[in-house]
């Protein structure tokens, strides 16, 4: 098989780079084993602007945010598959003064795409505060796990999937590109997460994993908006909710843990008074996220052809869309990405070969 590139890895980054080189008529193939995309399968999948404990607008939200929808809308219609929940996000205040700084911004024009409203008095009786809250707008949920077996169905059936674990030993660097058991290629991309840090040519780049836990539990309050102010809570079509997530940079084994599980739940008790009356399933991730938290876009500094698509940590769902077309300007016309993301801002000290 001739492709143009050889894609390692078909987790949320692999399958959306993939898609964006097939629908410009690029030839690719991917090499995956599902099991190795726990991070992208387990992951809550939320997309949201405005983030954190000070209630701050995601960064590169004015670029990003405009790519979400409209990417995962067209999967969707290619595959046939239902995966994008455009969903409201409920924030509720702590106290009067942050209520009164968001009443303050409603005017402010870099803000105005992700107000829906803001609420100056108690929304819902289980919501724990008497302080009102914001509804955001452009925000959600993609069903990670759904658009990546449809994706990988839709590979099948063009042959494009090879499912099985990368052996880089097996990989040939030839003159005019790269030959892989029975595939050659003209360039070869990392979108495989963590497994990218056992890369000879990639162990070099600061990855930080973080391991995250969510549960999927029963309470009798379900709103149609996600909750989200100390944990996310997302009602889920199934009936459920979704809690989560930890974040744990020491904890890296793999199995969910009793204190994660405590630690969602307690904080979850602090937000809505409904009694929990059963969790129904607990996993866990490991993200691969970055040390500058930015993800690693970029072409090896000694290996042309050599590149990564990585590094999207908890955010990938916001991150991917606007990413993956700026590795395409790359991969196909030679295109820098952005500094802030361009693996040439970490300096390779010594050669892995």
């Amino acid at each position: 098989m001739e492709v143009d590139f050889l894609l390692i890895g078909q987790g949320l980054a692999g399958t959306v780079l993939s898609h964006r080189l097939l629908e410009l008529g690029k030839k690719v193939a991917v090499i995956d084993l599902p099991a190795a995309n726990q991070s992208s399968r387990i992951a809550a999948g939320l997309y949201n602007p405005i983030t954190g404990k000070k209630m701050v607008k995601s960064w590169n939200a004015d670029q990003l945010f405009p790519e979400i929808e409209p990417l995962y809308l067209q999967l969707e219609e290619l595959l046939g598959a239902t995966f994008l929940y455009k969903k409201n996000i409920y924030r509720p205040f702590l106290n009067i003064e942050e209520q009164n700084e968001w009443m303050g911004k409603t005017g402010d024009p870099g803000f105005e795409p992700y107000f829906e409203r803001i609420f100056t008095k108690e929304v819902y009786p289980e919501v724990i505060n008497s302080f009102g809250g914001i509804l955001l707008k452009n925000s959600g949920y993609l069903d990670i796990n759904t658009l990546l077996n449809a994706y990988s169905g839709y590979l099948k059936s063009r042959d494009l999937l090879i499912e099985e674990e990368f052996e880089e030993s097996a990989l040939v660097i030839e003159e005019m590109g790269f030959r892989y058991k029975g595939i050659s290629a003209k360039g070869i991309v990392f979108c495989n997460g963590l497994g990218a840090m056992k890369s000879l040519f990639f162990s070099y780049l600061p990855f930080a994993p973080v391991k995250g836990e969510i549960l999927d539990l029963e309470q009798r309050f379900y709103p149609e908006e996600i909750i989200n102010r100390g944990v996310f809570r997302i009602s889920l079509p199934n009936g459920l909710q979704r809690v989560g997530s930890t974040y744990t940079w020491h904890d890296l084994d793999q199995g969910p843990t009793e204190a994660a599980k405590n630690e969602l739940l307690e904080k979850l008790e602090k937000l809505i008074k409904s009694q929990v009356l059963s969790i129904q399933s607990h996993r866990f991730g490991i993200r691969p996220a970055t040390k500058d938290r930015k993800p690693f876009l970029g072409e090896h500094p000694e290996h042309p052809g050599v590149y990564i698509f990585n590094g999207f940590g908890a955010k990938g769902v916001s991150l991917v869309p606007f990413y993956s077309k700026m590795m395409v300007e790359m991969l196909l016309n030679g295109h820098q990405p952005e500094k802030e993301v361009n693996i040439a801002r970490i300096k390779k000290h010594n050669s892995n070969f």
